[in-house]
């Protein structure tokens, strides 16, 4: 019999058996993460941890139209435009400064939790969705999953850890979602390693019913399993050609000219969608991606992040691309600098240099 332990405007808690089922409540704003839900998602974790009573944990969004499109970037704008002039952006009071910190560690959690971590991956899932589910140990993807990290759209990058597996993914398929912030289905998220399994969405309702009483990962594999179904034929994989040809390329000028010079249609397209992005937010983008090819750990590239997610914050880009996208709709962003020939080597360094007593460390 399952029963509510929380029911409010952000969260919905349920104790089914040995299932906790977590359940983000704002479908509104596409389950856009906050700053209050990712402390409460972290305390109930771990407190969840080390209860005997609970043996699973499920993580899904209300409504149908997505898990979690993001975290709640309007709220890191108003922090940005509204903070005194003597109150640096990277202060470690600072809205900005703790939402991430306090949204990265969670995702650390979920990547290293001791129980079995199932995120329902259903619809949209953007940015702070990925965060809070590529990172999970049985994610699940639908026919109606669309999961992308489209972050260098509005002068950001791909963050919550999501270099760690795009730098991971087969050939440079990784690199490619990474610059385009193309949506992929669930056959591409499974074939890139940013899922599991996959369920059709009208078996979701029976997943808390499934999973009641699984203890270990291998139970919960099984339970999946058995409402699983192959899905529609996978798109990248049968792109790899051109994908590997282009964005194998060292930098990102090389990058734009293998684009330009292939014949391919998807080529093309590629291109029209990064000459929209903040130059700056590319560049910074492929360095952080092929380094975090060289990571051992997760942990590595989610502090790497911190250092990045200060710096954009604390510069022009960002804030622009969220005006332009999110409060005047303009679709009209003016990145400074506006091309990727004027974006230095020096600019590009000043989002991987150490933010002192900020750094992110991790338990």
């Amino acid at each position: 019999m399952s029963e509510t332990l929380l029911r409010d405007d952000d969260l919905i808690v349920r104790s089914d058996g040995a299932l906790r089922r977590i359940t983000l409540n704002r479908p509104q704003a596409l389950n856009a993460i906050t700053l209050d839900m990712a402390v409460a998602m972290t305390a109930l974790l771990r407190d969840w941890q080390s209860d005997p009573k609970v043996a699973a944990v499920l993580l899904d969004g209300a409504g149908d139209r997505g898990f979690c499109a993001g975290g709640d970037i309007r709220a890191l704008y108003e922090a940005a435009k509204n903070r005194p002039k003597s109150k640096p952006p990277r202060a470690v009071d600072a809205l900005p400064a703790r939402f991430w910190a306090t949204e990265y560690k969670l995702n650390v959690l979920i990547a290293r939790y001791a129980k079995p971590i199932v995120a329902v991956m259903d619809g949209l899932v953007m940015g702070g969705g990925v965060g809070l589910s590529a990172h999970a140990a049985h994610r699940v993807v639908t026919e109606r999953s669309a999961v992308a990290m489209p972050e260098v759209s509005i002068g950001f990058f791909p963050d919550v850890g999501a270099s760690f597996p795009l730098a991971r993914a087969p050939g440079y398929i990784g690199t490619y979602l990474a610059l385009t912030g193309q949506r992929v289905g669930a056959a591409d998220a499974l074939a890139c390693k940013l899922a599991d399994i996959h369920v059709p969405a009208d078996h979701l309702i029976e997943l808390p019913a499934v999973l009641v009483n699984c203890r270990g990962h291998d139970a919960v594999r099984a339970g999946l399993q058995r409402l699983s179904a192959a899905p529609a034929p996978a798109r990248l994989l049968k792109e790899r050609e051109w994908i590997d040809a282009c964005y194998g390329g060292g930098s990102l000028e090389e990058i734009v000219a293998r684009l330009h010079a292939s014949g391919a249609e998807g080529a093309q397209a590629a291109l029209d969608v990064m000459h929209k992005a903040s130059p700056t937010s590319l560049k910074v983008t492929l360095r952080n991606i092929r380094s975090a090819a060289t990571f051992d750990r997760v942990e590595q590239s989610f502090a790497q992040d911190y250092r990045i997610a200060l710096a954009c914050i604390a510069g022009h880009d960002f804030i622009e691309g969220i005006r332009a996208a999110i409060i005047d709709k303009d679709r009209n962003p003016h990145w400074r600098p506006d091309g990727i020939e004027a974006v230095t080597p020096e600019i590009v360094d000043r989002h991987f240099q150490s933010v002192g007593e900020l750094e992110l460390t991790f338990e």
